[in-house]
């Protein structure tokens, strides 16, 4: 059994992954603070977009059209 690999942490929080989340909220702050009317024009539009992306992507646990009865 290898015990090396199950203390392995998570990527998020290594040292990158901890600089990268960081790159990613500053530039979210400097995005929404400079381009406000920009992303509000475009959030009815991701909210539209999010709706066949949920459908295409949470509908793969409902057994994938085997329908066998055990």
């Amino acid at each position: 059994m290898n015990t090396e690999s199950d203390r392995e942490t998570p990527w998020w929080r290594s040292r990158s992954g901890l600089v990268l989340i960081g790159f990613a909220l500053i530039a979210g702050f400097f995005l929404l603070s400079e381009h406000r009317a920009h992303v509000l024009g475009w959030l009815p539009w991701l909210i539209l977009l999010a709706c066949p992306l949920l459908h295409l992507f949470m509908h793969g646990g409902h057994g994938k059209g085997d329908h066998r009865h055990d």
